[in-house]
């Protein structure tokens, strides 16, 4: 495990120009003293303005390593396509997935499938069967993703409630990958990847070879920290617009509610009513951003158990709400 020391030096050179704080708070002591009975947590990291000001990591691979942010790849994603159309490599968000990448459609889709939009996708309110939670097995031992998830049965009307799918979210990854011409990991490593000066491996791709639009990418709590800061000052890190300030508020903007969890959801990042700016993962990972309280925060957890929004999920929402939002 690298040691506080190492990382200061590392956040000396990398995220952090300003002198690094790790001063014993208030409210980075109530952090810690919860960290014990967080069985789940791997590790924690909180940036507040330019200053870390708590880093831990009781568990797990340590500060450096790779870790699975699970279905934070989602709220990735979203960066991913916001970049793409102010590029313009990509039309509006109106633009359907028939006009965008017509291929993509089997004959045999869901009625109204194929005029799915962008925002439509991106805002998980794709009205198909979810193929997340008990569905999720069978559809990823499917032969095509793309193609199983559109044929999923009609729940809702499109752009209607919120379906946590991430069959949803793969079909939008197709999509960019196809509009593009290249694939998620590329468009990751271009834009996030040379822009935070983080490291981004490939990751698991379906049998057509698209890239897992929204589960299993991989991050250290180092890199997910410096997307959190880039959440927290509107797409910006170090001085350079990484993703465009527009996208990065109106991503901030609800465009539905979680059934789950209440939290609203904008483009791809939860919402909550004390400001923060979440991505969420199976298992408690967390890229988390205040710009109201000038807070970044990144947590990763076991990823094999789960972190329900009545359970770990929950506690880890309090510890932001309280000893979190303590330190600004």
């Amino acid at each position: 495990m690298l040691s506080r020391r190492d990382f200061t030096f590392s956040v000396l050179a990398g995220i952090a120009a300003p002198a690094v704080s790790l001063a014993q708070g208030q409210g980075a002591g109530a952090i810690r003293a919860a960290l014990p009975g967080l069985t789940q947590l791997h590790a924690i990291l909180v940036q507040r303005g330019g200053d870390l000001v708590l880093v831990e990591a009781p568990r797990g691979p340590g500060l450096r390593r790779p870790a699975n942010i699970k279905s934070c790849s989602k709220s990735i994603l979203a960066l991913l396509l916001g970049e793409a159309m102010a590029r313009g490599a990509v039309p509006g968000l109106q633009t359907r997935l028939a006009d965008l990448a017509p291929d993509l459609v089997p004959a045999n889709a869901t009625q109204g499938a194929g005029d799915l939009t962008l925002e439509d996708m991106v805002t998980l309110r794709g009205g198909l069967e979810s193929t997340s939670g008990g569905n999720y097995g069978s559809w990823v031992s499917s032969a095509n993703w793309v193609a199983y998830a559109l044929r999923q049965p009609r729940v809702s009307p499109n752009g209607g409630r919120m379906i946590y799918s991430t069959g949803t979210t793969h079909v939008l990854g197709a999509a960019l990958s196809r509009a593009t011409g290249r694939s998620l990991l590329d468009l990751a490593r271009a834009s996030l990847g040379q822009g935070l000066g983080i490291d981004i491996p490939p990751w698991t791709r379906d049998p057509q070879g698209f890239y897992f639009g929204g589960n299993e990418m991989a991050m250290s709590p180092e890199a997910m920290l410096r997307v959190a800061v880039m959440m927290r000052d509107g797409g910006r890190f170090q001085g350079r617009q990484v993703i465009p300030q527009d996208w990065v508020r109106a991503s901030q903007q609800p465009r539905t509610v979680s059934p789950y969890s209440g939290l609203a959801y904008g483009y791809g990042w939860f919402i909550s009513e004390t400001g923060w700016i979440l991505a969420r993962g199976y298992g408690g990972q967390i890229i988390a951003a205040n710009p109201r309280r000038d807070l970044a925060v990144a947590i990763t957890s076991d990823p094999t158990r789960p972190a329900r929004s009545g359970g770990y999920f929950g506690d880890l929402m309090r510890l932001l709400d309280g000893p979190v939002l303590g330190l600004a």
